[in-house]
């Protein structure tokens, strides 16, 4: 099928390359004319076939708005926007309503996978109705990691973000878990090799898992991460769960401690946020602070 893909950055890119490796035709927009394929948004929908699927990956907030403010007036009836970035579930909810007053379809789709997609492929996790994705499935079925898993319909419009926004809050209390342990190792005199207490945990251990594998590469580069500042930046979504816990009275203490203790970075050189920069850098390409 042919997809249009508006933002070509560390996933959008390689999202595009994916998709193509799957036999797919790809016309990709980026501000960047090194990266683009075309000059525009109206370049890219007018070398599209109807009917058309345009998805979005680029920064939520303001230019996801201003992205579908101007492809619901290049886009046509039975169109469909897909989009793939990090925006806030509740932004769905109008996105859909706004691109529906033209006849276009959308459908919200969370993405994880980090620079690793490419390779691994991507989970996603997306909503909207049944008759719209189905004409985004071709490229779903291209993203996902091989095998019968790794994508979920997880229900109507803002579904797919709102899965994605519980998915990095768990992911904030396991790095934050891990980043704990190795600062409490680092810290006793009687262990005198950390890093390889942490790679003896990649087999046969309860708590092995790819964030693990993650912290020992980390390691592997920077035993004691010496070579990093322990600051941490936190993403929209880690807040948002903790703002939907409160909306539907549902505890979470461990997701909680784990984004107020990014904001502890903030104030001190926190060893425990080396980790979780180190991890971030490893699995998602985002930049960390080198003292």
């Amino acid at each position: 099928m042919e997809l249009g893909l508006v933002g070509l950055g560390k996933m959008g890119g390689n999202m595009r390359e994916r998709i193509r490796r799957a036999g797919h035709t790809v016309i990709g927009f980026d501000r960047n004319p090194d990266l683009a394929d075309v000059h525009s948004l109206p370049e890219l929908v007018g070398k599209l076939s109807g009917p058309r699927v345009v998805w979005v990956m680029v920064p939520a907030g303001g230019p996801t708005q201003s992205t579908i403010d101007e492809l619901a007036e290049l886009l046509s009836p039975g169109d469909v926007v897909v989009d793939g970035g990090n925006s806030r579930w509740t932004d769905d909810e109008k996105h859909a309503e706004q691109l529906a007053a033209k006849g276009v379809g959308f459908v919200d789709c969370g993405v994880s996978g980090g620079v690793w997609g490419l390779e691994n492929g991507y989970a996603l996790m997306y909503g909207g109705d049944a008759a719209d994705v189905a004409k985004v499935q071709p490229v779903l079925d291209a993203l996902k990691p091989e095998g019968d898993f790794g994508a979920v319909h997880a229900g109507r419009v803002g579904a797919g973000h709102f899965a994605k926004m519980v998915h990095n809050g768990i992911e904030y209390a396991m790095m934050q878990a891990y980043a704990e342990g190795w600062e409490l190792l680092e810290k006793a005199d009687s262990v005198t090799d950390v890093r390889e207490v942490f790679r003896s945990w990649q087999q046969g251990t309860v708590i092995r898992s790819w964030l693990l594998d993650l912290a020992v590469n980390a390691l592997d580069a920077d035993e004691h991460l010496e070579d990093l500042r322990g600051y941490a930046q936190d993403s929209g979504e880690g807040r948002w769960t903790v703002e939907a816990a409160i909306d539907n009275a549902v505890p979470l203490p461990a997701i909680t401690a784990s984004l107020f203790a990014r904001f502890s970075s903030r104030q001190e050189d926190s060893p425990q946020m080396k980790m979780i920069a180190a991890l971030r850098n490893q699995f998602g390409g985002h930049a960390v602070e080198k003292k």
